[in-house]
């Protein structure tokens, strides 16, 4: 597995990294303590070492997993978690004060069995919290040495610039990564997210790369699935079954499936290797829920996309750009 720059930052991660939201919670979808931990290591035989958490993913527990996984072995891998959403009843026991990140912190090091985080993410933005208080908070978890670096998602635009220059201006640590769905089905963020990041440094870290799993080829136009997650997700729910059965994205699946034969690969593999092939992406974050999975996933690297190929994805799942963004590409540069 090859190693990428994360943004402009010194920090080396796995083109794939592994999501783990699911390790330990308690449903038939998810993935049991033993199976996640040989999930684990068999991501980390493989090459990658970046895994992705948060503290709210099973409650708790999918930190609790990955720390018991990494143990004696905790400072070959980039450890990657979040704090932002509710972790109690109190009206402190959310957002992104500097209380609720330095309570939270302290319960994501003892989950983690350990004493530094690598990559600690602003989950959301919080619009109580005024921006300066969480991003002092964050910048003395680093000068402590408790986190290496921090990243945002599910920020704006506005926002995460907003982040950027103030830190600049006030010179603390800025933002190298930045999560936020992103595949061949959801390409929202690249009408303002992709050259902020290119311009600004900031890692692209995907997650959804596989559309809540509409591109693995598993689903049929017109036959609505009665298992799984898109099967189950509430319709407000960014992976819930009537945001991915569009015309637009069943004719994106059949481009997928079309390259897939030809090149041998999975449907999955062509949707991650899509993505990889972004310059502004450092690492995709795969969400595995079993062995298999996993091992299919592994299977989008060491190969490329052909330039034909790229193109014949991009055009048919190209986003509705809208105004001004619209009119700005109808005239061209200057």
């Amino acid at each position: 597995m090859d190693m990428r720059q994360l943004g402009s930052s010194g920090l080396i991660v796995s083109e794939l990294c592994l999501g783990t939201m699911i390790f330990g919670e308690r449903s038939e979808r998810s993935t049991p303590a033993d199976v996640a931990k040989q999930m684990i290591d068999h991501y980390l035989e493989a090459g990658g070492n970046f895994l992705d958490t948060a503290n709210v993913y099973a409650g708790g527990r999918s930190e609790e997993i990955v720390g018991e996984a990494l143990h004696g072995r905790r400072d070959d891998v980039i450890l990657a978690t979040k704090v932002r959403f509710r972790k109690g009843d109190g009206p402190n026991n959310i957002g992104l004060s500097r209380r609720h990140i330095l309570h939270e912190v302290e319960n994501s090091l003892r989950r983690l069995q350990t004493d530094y985080i690598d990559l600690y993410y602003a989950h959301m933005w919080d619009p109580l919290t005024p921006l300066e208080e969480t991003l002092r908070a964050f910048q003395d978890l680093i000068t402590t040495g408790k986190v290496r670096y921090i990243g945002v998602s599910n920020f704006k635009a506005w926002q995460l610039m907003k982040a950027l220059a103030m830190s600049d201006s006030y010179g603390w640590a800025r933002p190298i990564a930045a999560q936020y769905q992103h595949s061949l089905v959801v390409r929202d963020i690249e009408r303002e997210f992709v050259e902020l990041f290119l311009s600004e440094g900031v890692g692209s870290v995907p997650w959804g790369p596989l559309g809540g799993g509409f591109l693995t080829g598993k689903y049929r136009s017109g036959a609505r699935p009665e298992q799984g997650r898109l099967s189950t997700s509430p319709a407000d729910n960014e992976e819930a079954w009537d945001r991915r059965a569009t015309e637009r994205n069943w004719n994106v699946l059949d481009a997928v499936a079309l390259i897939a034969a030809q090149r041998e690969k999975t449907h999955s593999q062509v949707a991650l290797n899509w993505l990889l092939s972004r310059p502004e992406v450092s690492s995709v974050i795969i969400g595995a829920r079993t062995m298999d999975q996993l091992e299919d996933n592994l299977g989008a690297v060491n190969w490329e996309l052909s330039a034909e190929e790229l193109i014949a994805l991009d055009d048919v799942s190209a986003p509705e750009w809208g105004y001004p963004y619209r009119m700005m590409m109808a005239q061209g540069p200057r």
